[in-house]
């Protein structure tokens, strides 16, 4: 069960992480469409702003699962370095159960706050609802539980090995 959860959440995790490319990506083509539009012909074009803007929400609240999965969001190094294997052990439940609360609040809200978006559009982008924007936070959100619950599960703390 535990490998499956873990296989799981890999792939889960590495879809974000290609999702969070694809944003960056978008986001700077698009920001050199508008430098091109804008300074080179003269005409610019608004609507690149406005997706670059989304693009990089998208892309924070899909990168944010690979840090959750690394243990590199929330970190106690200090206490973890001076305490004994028994007491990492609680820190890494208390740091799982902390994050995975602000996680939850952030997908409920997040969620009440892209239905409440239904209505709204973009602007420049009229034909667009502002929904899809908004449900950066819940979708992030759940693949940010995965995360954390396999750093629970199976925790890697490269960062703590390499920190100088």
């Amino acid at each position: 069960m535990k490998q499956a959860f873990l296989a799981f959440e890999r792939r889960a995790t590495q879809l974000a992480m290609i999702g969070a490319c694809a944003m960056l990506a978008i986001a700077a083509t698009l920001g050199m469409f508008q430098i091109i539009t804008r300074f080179v012909l003269e005409q610019p074009a608004e609507w690149t702003e406005v997706l670059i803007r989304f693009s990089l929400i998208w892309m924070v609240f899909l990168g944010v699962p690979a840090a959750f999965r690394l243990g590199a969001m929330v970190s106690v190094d200090v206490l973890y370095r001076w305490s004994p294997p028994g007491v990492r052990r609680v820190l890494d439940w208390a740091v799982a159960i902390a994050a995975l609360v602000l996680v939850a609040a952030i997908v409920w809200w997040g969620w009440d706050y892209a239905m409440r978006g239904r209505v709204q559009t973009m602007a420049g982008l009229e034909s667009l609802s502002m929904v899809w924007a908004y449900l950066a936070m819940p979708v992030g959100g759940l693949f940010s539980m995965l995360g954390i619950v396999g750093n629970l599960i199976d925790p890697q703390r490269s960062e703590l090995e390499t920190a100088q």
